[in-house]
């Protein structure tokens, strides 16, 4: 799949200089920036799910306890 950018002169330059310093091709840098920023999103939706699940929750152990299940 081919995607296509509008972007400013300004961001156009500041995507290619960021990409040369870190010896990538700004379809690699824009590709890696995507992928993490959906990363992060389903890490902080997992995060958010397990601690309301964490909350809800009425068992609670102490470290001791948990280290004794090992």
């Amino acid at each position: 799949m081919a995607i296509s950018l509008r972007l400013s002169r300004e961001d156009e330059e500041l995507f290619k200089k960021y990409a040369s310093l870190h010896n990538l091709t700004v379809s690699d840098l824009v590709r890696e920036s995507v992928l993490r920023r959906i990363e992060d999103d389903t890490d902080l939706q997992d995060y958010r799910r397990l601690l309301q699940e964490y909350h809800q929750s009425a068992a609670s152990l102490t470290l001791d306890e948990m280290l004794r299940r090992r």
